[in-house]
């Protein structure tokens, strides 16, 4: 580890740790191809991507991540963060989402009494602690936007731009919600949450009603047949896939009719009620059920959700001028897409938002320089002690134990987390 002269003007009083030069690591440049290259970062952006040596090593403060791959931070393009701590709640398969949700809506029996009793601000920031711990920095969540909470220190980016309802059977007022949502922007509604024919009908009614079209964006999507899946195609529609959510409700998830069908899809862990873990649990799920390729699934996660949710340019890839969102995870040597397919949260190295340290394994901590190692809180991972930053750990997992008269460690989406 090393800092030079000019690195000790980048920690200043305000705090600003988003400026680096990363040396030593293999930089995924997609999903079959990494090279051995110096990440140069300022102010929260990546700058230059350098053959090694060929950079000024005072410019920024130094972090050598030799032995480690870089790969561009993932994005969960649907999710439900204020769940994040629930355990998996119903006894599927059902005929749809609505049979779920009134078999399992009981706020004042156990578990969900007592998880309803955790202040909303502190179960979203689980949420976005359990993004972190998947390598996630971008993720979309489906209720309202609490600026209060995603804009102050919260650990990953929470997408802002969009327009949404929750599904026919519970927003009746979908086609307004549509017609208010901006031009350039998606608008996204559960749809064929299902295996009867009703769940078919749905893209039907939503056409019927306008608002299927190159914006719009199917959470589910499992009912649809051929029929439905040609009108989505021709309407210009996008799906985002949760197979562990379909697979634990509906006994059934996407087949590769639809995932070969042209429509863009995107992976998403959608709730901690219904999914089987994080977004790299959701990946490896896909991958069994589906026998896709690696790259396909590392597409889903990276390029296929920016242009579904219409992200700032540069999102879901490591280049020049792109926003320095970025997951450290040891190099098993092979290509970035079969790397990401190996990952398990309690092996991943470093996670870095907007160039800020958001996520680091605690023996990596001597790397950094202590203004930065300092604002980091200890938690452990599986067993596995881990620095995070923006919020205190300590105070949060109290807090969740009182609620839940809980000792111990707490499962976050089958994560064991605790100090």
């Amino acid at each position: 580890m090393a800092t030079g002269s000019a690195a000790a003007e980048l920690f200043t009083e305000r705090g600003r740790h988003n400026s680096w030069l990363l040396t030593g690591a293999r930089v995924a440049l997609g999903p079959r191809q990494a090279e051995a290259l110096d990440v140069e970062i300022y102010d929260g952006r990546i700058i230059k991507l350098r053959s090694p040596g060929a950079t000024d090593l005072r410019a920024s403060p130094l972090l050598d991540l030799s032995g480690a791959l870089i790969l561009p931070g993932l994005i969960n393009a649907h999710d439900h963060l204020e769940f994040s701590l629930f355990p998996r709640l119903g006894r599927g398969p059902y005929p749809n989402a609505a049979k779920w949700a009134e078999d399992i809506y009981q706020p004042n029996d156990s578990p969900v009494k007592e998880h309803l009793q955790i202040l909303k601000q502190e179960r979203l920031l689980w949420g976005g602690l359990k993004n972190l711990l998947h390598g996630v920095t971008t993720v979309c969540h489906h209720n309202p936007y609490d600026a209060e909470v995603f804009e102050c220190h919260f650990p990953v980016r929470v997408v802002k731009h969009f327009g949404w309802a929750h599904s026919l059977a519970f927003s009746p007022d979908i086609a307004e919600r549509f017609r208010a949502t901006p031009p350039d922007a998606p608008f996204i509604v559960h749809l064929g949450e299902a295996v009867d024919e009703a769940g078919r009908d749905e893209i039907n009614q939503l056409d019927a009603m306008g608002a299927l079209d190159q914006r719009t964006v199917l959470v589910h999507a499992v009912a649809l047949d051929e029929r439905g899946l040609t009108l989505a195609h021709k309407r210009g529609a996008s799906i985002l896939w949760c197979p562990s959510s379909n697979l634990h409700t509906l006994g059934e998830t996407l087949t590769r009719r639809t995932l070969d069908s042209g429509i863009p899809v995107a992976l998403a862990t959608d709730s901690s009620i219904t999914a089987a873990g994080g977004l790299l649990d959701e990946i490896r799920v896909a991958q069994q059920v589906s026998g896709l390729p690696s790259e396909a699934l590392y597409a889903m996660v990276t390029e296929a959700p920016v242009r579904i949710l219409r992200l700032a340019a540069g999102a879901g890839t490591l280049r020049e001028q792109a926003a320095a969102d970025l997951l450290v995870l040891p190099d098993p040597g092979c290509t970035p897409a079969d790397a990401l397919m190996q990952l398990r949260s309690r092996d991943i190295h470093a996670v870095m938002v907007a160039g800020q340290i958001n996520l680091l394994t605690s023996d990596w901590l001597e790397r950094l320089p202590t203004p930065v190692s300092v604002g980091l809180h200890r938690i452990t991972v599986d067993g596995r002690p881990f620095g995070v930053a923006g919020f205190d750990a300590a105070s949060l997992l109290a807090s969740a134990r009182r609620a839940l008269d809980h000792t111990g460690p707490l499962s976050l989406a089958g994560t064991m987390i605790d100090l």
